[in-house]
This record gives C-alpha cells, structure tokens and sequence, in this order.
C-alpha cells in the first residue's frame, strides 16, 4: 500500500491529505472532530472527495500553540486510529505529531505515515520508528517550535538552509532504515511572508530531490497577509492557487482542509499537463 508514496506514482498523479485536527485548539477546525463520531463522519466526507491520506494531529501547531502532553495526545488520536483505519481500508492514514510515543500509539493502531513537523529535531527516534513499523515518513522543515517560532524567525538564504536541513535528515532518516521518506518545506513554520515567497518560488528545486514532495499552505496566514488580511474562512482560493503553483513545480502531495476544490484543482491539473504532453 505505501508503493503509492513512491515519488514516479506522484508525479503521475499527485495525491490529496485530508486534515483531521482531534484538537480543542486548531487554527481552523479546533474543536469540530472532537468526537470519534464526528471525526469518522469527517474521514466518510473526505474519501468521498478524494482524500487518499488522512493525516490526524492530537496537538496543535498554529503559532502561539500550547504543547501538550504526551498521554493527551494519545488519548485524543489512538481511538481514532483504531476505529478508522479498519473502517476505511483504502485509505493510508498519518499521524501529525512530534512525538516518538504518539506515533508508536498510532502506528500500533495502524497508522502507515509518521508526520513530524519538527523534521527529527525533537525526537529523533521517530526515525527507527518508521522503519520498523515499514511507516513513510514526512520530514518538514520548521525553525523554532509552535509557540514561538514567528516571533522573529532570520535566514541569510532561506531556500538553500531548507534545502539543507531536508537533505541532511532525509540521509538520517535513510540510515535508519526509512524507505519512504517525504520532505516538507514548512510553509508558515517560522517563517515570514518573504520567506514562504521565496520558498514558493524555488518548489522545483526541491522536487529535484530524489524524495516526493509535501506542500501544506491550506488556509494559512500567508494567504490572509497577501489578501489585505483576509480571515480564514476567506483564504480558499488562496489556497488553491498556491497549491495548484506548487502542483506545476512538481510537488506530489498537498496537505488540504477542503479537500473536494483540492481534488478538483488535481483533475484539472493532471489533465491540462497529460494534454501538453502529447
């Protein structure tokens, strides 16, 4: 199953990661799939659009957020895990957390992707994880942690340090034993609107990697700063526009909240670029 995540079958056709916050707190959905129920009603709606990875956080990562403990965060996704992953057998499920032992949780109910935001920095260990459990793993970039990582995030280049810091923990990571391996440039992750720009800009620098690509800017605070302030329920098509650019640089993921216009901006995509190339 997770052949799909190899970086030939992405850019073939690229794939959607549906969000599923389990938080009181998230930056968008904080509070709305608290519930096994709901959360389940939420994953039913997102494979029906065209979700084909659900990616289930139990702390949120918006600037400013508060870290939580770890038995909290496996008290709010491995329920979750459990129930899902055997209701939906179709679908490949991530678990969004910096911690080794939440994602031993979700993999032990199931989970086929580690998704750590704090690209092994916080715990390296995530790493064996993965390998032993034959998990992908998503290495994002971030500088500095949730909380405080905007208040004043420098880089002398902030593409070639990214390029990097991705290149150096994916080598960690395949030393480990991780076959597959996804690297994320964290848009929004300490980081100024310049920097996501310039990020934006040299994407397919990055998908010349020899690793598929992840690109998560679904609703966030880049969109609103380019739109006059635009608040979050008002950032879709920002969203889809800054994903369909990272589409065209050859990104084989994109993290999404709405996940039918995701889908749909996909089709669209794939069937303009297979057209050009007759």
């Amino acid at each position: 199953m997770l052949s799909r995540l190899t970086k030939t079958k992405l850019l073939l056709r690229p794939a959607v990661m549906g969000v599923l916050n389990v938080t009181p707190d998230s930056f968008s959905d904080g509070g709305r799939f608290e519930s096994i129920t709901s959360a389940l009603k939420r994953i039913e709606e997102m494979a029906a659009q065209g979700a084909e990875i659900i990616d289930i956080g139990g702390e949120s990562t918006r600037p400013g957020s508060e870290p939580v403990h770890a038995e909290e965060e496996i008290r709010r996704v491995q329920p979750v895990f459990e129930q899902a992953v055997k209701a939906f057998p179709e679908l490949l499920f991530s678990a969004d957390t910096m911690k080794a032992e939440v994602a031993k949780a979700a993999l032990d109910a199931g989970a086929h992707i580690i998704n750590d935001v704090s690209g092994l920095q916080r715990d390296p260990k995530k790493a064996k994880l993965a390998a032993e459990y034959g998990a992908a793993l998503v290495i994002m970039h971030a500088q500095g942690i949730p909380k405080t990582m905007q208040r004043n995030p420098q880089y002398d280049d902030v593409l070639a340090e990214v390029q990097q810091f991705l290149a150096v923990q994916a080598e960690l990571a395949h030393k480990a034993g991780v076959k597959h391996i996804i690297i994320d440039p964290g848009i929004g992750f300490g980081k100024r609107l310049e920097h996501n720009l310039r990020l934006f800009g040299g994407l397919h620098r990055l998908a010349e990697a020899a690793y598929p690509v992840l690109v998560g800017a679904s609703r966030k605070s880049m969109i609103g700063e380019l739109l006059q302030q635009r608040p979050v329920e008002g950032r879709l098509a920002g969203t889809i526009a800054l994903h369909y650019h990272a589409l065209m640089a050859g990104t084989g993921i994109i993290r999404v909240h709405d996940v039918q216009e995701a889908s749909d901006s996909i089709r669209i995509f794939t069937a303009v670029r297979d057209y050009s190339t007759r």
